[in-house]
């Protein structure tokens, strides 16, 4: 396309979406049900669709394709996933706490009677 005054020249895509970014996004959504495998869990899907997700990004810069808002949204899912996990985990920490104090009371024994 030749160069027209008054618009913004766009860059070159090569019209492919990058193989990360897709690899990022399924992953992320994909984490949600990769709990029930053992081993390797639903953080680590999720994990590995952030890491992928900003590889993506990072290659998009010097390439040029497409699959930015892929990646992103990879990146975006996968934080959130493992951060309502770690959310998870701390409720079921409290729960653990709240239900030994309950069936075990809370007492302080001393020594000196």
């Amino acid at each position: 396309m030749p160069n027209v005054p008054g618009l913004v020249p766009q860059s070159q895509s090569t019209g492919r979406t990058n193989t990360l970014a897709i690899v990022s996004v399924v992953a992320a959504f994909g984490s949600f049900f990769a709990h029930i495998i053992p081993g390797i869990g639903g953080f680590t899907v999720a994990l590995i669709a952030v890491i992928t997700g900003f590889m993506a990004r990072n290659q998009i810069k010097k390439t040029g394709e497409g699959g930015r808002s892929l990646a992103t949204l990879g990146i975006v899912i996968g934080l959130v996933h493992i951060a309502l996990i770690v959310l998870a985990v701390l409720l079921l920490l409290v729960a653990i706490f709240v239900f030994g104090i309950a069936m075990f009371g809370f007492s302080r024994s001393s020594t000196s009677q």
